[in-house]
């Protein structure tokens, strides 16, 4: 069938095949009677896996901190209200919330910083071991470079997003970056997701929040996320605000906001 010509408007397998090396998504995959070729099949059993390898494997919060002092980044490490993994994937309202001695651990910290830097699990401990120190290292260069007071970083076991705003809170930061592992997908297992906030309040709305996605080797570069990440503290700083609420400059110019969700 790959050497029939093209009905229009309808590509050949050969087309399809073609644009394999341009995606990771599951195309052109052949089939083998009523069902798919056996590497094809052997595959997806291995990215299943990986997927689930990335939602259960616990974070090596020991291994973070010391990435992170190898890049002169100083450490903290707190947990959120969860009990167990199980938990965390039970109650999502747990790991948004900070553990009662974790609070008390990051009073001895502040207040008064600019910019609090938070990693947390997430969805995948595989994003975050790959991708977390090089992230915050990349961020945390550009903020001492931008004259702002840094906050020690912050590595949350068992975190959600929003457990950014109870740290940002107790550290007296105006502005806190979560960075956590994003949910795998069967193309993607790797992938580190970046939300901004400015005001961080316990109880606050996801509108208040600004997302950086697909952080990883064949995604976004750690350096041109990290310049993302300046380019929406600069401006929550700027204009007091962050979210929905962040206005953004003239896209025809080259130093405007930069679209998070891009």
């Amino acid at each position: 069938m790959s050497g029939e010509p093209a009905r229009p408007g309808h590509p050949t397998l050969r087309d399809l095949r073609d644009l394999r090396g341009l995606t990771q998504a599951r195309i052109a995959l052949g089939a083998h009677g009523a069902g798919l070729p056996t590497g094809a099949a052997l595959a997806f059993g291995l990215d299943h896996a990986r997927a689930r390898e990335a939602v259960w494997t616990p974070l090596d919060a020991a291994a973070i901190r010391e990435g992170l002092r190898a890049q002169g980044l100083d450490a903290v490490e707190v947990r959120s209200a969860v009990a167990d993994r199980a938990e965390y994937l039970r109650r999502p309202d747990r790991g948004r919330t900070l553990d009662p001695e974790s609070g008390s651990v990051l009073d001895g910290h502040g207040p008064g910083f600019d910019v609090a830097i938070v990693i947390a699990d997430g969805l995948s401990a595989t994003a975050v071991a790959l991708n977390a120190v090089p992230a915050a290292a990349a961020l945390a260069a550009r903020v001492r470079r931008a004259g702002w007071r840094l906050a020690p970083v912050v590595v949350a076991s068992q975190g959600r997003v929003a457990i950014g705003d109870p740290i940002g809170a107790r550290l007296g930061a105006r502005c806190v970056v979560v960075l956590i592992g994003e949910r795998p997908g069967l193309s993607a297992s790797d992938s580190l997701g970046c939300y901004v906030t400015f005001g961080p309040a316990p109880g606050l709305p996801d509108s208040r929040r600004n997302c950086i996605s697909n952080i990883r080797e064949g995604g976004l570069a750690v350096e041109a996320a990290a310049a993302q990440m300046e380019a929406l503290l600069r401006a929550m700083l700027a204009q007091g605000t962050s979210g929905v609420a962040l206005r953004r400059d003239d896209p025809a110019d080259p130093k405007a906001l930069p679209d998070a969700r891009d």
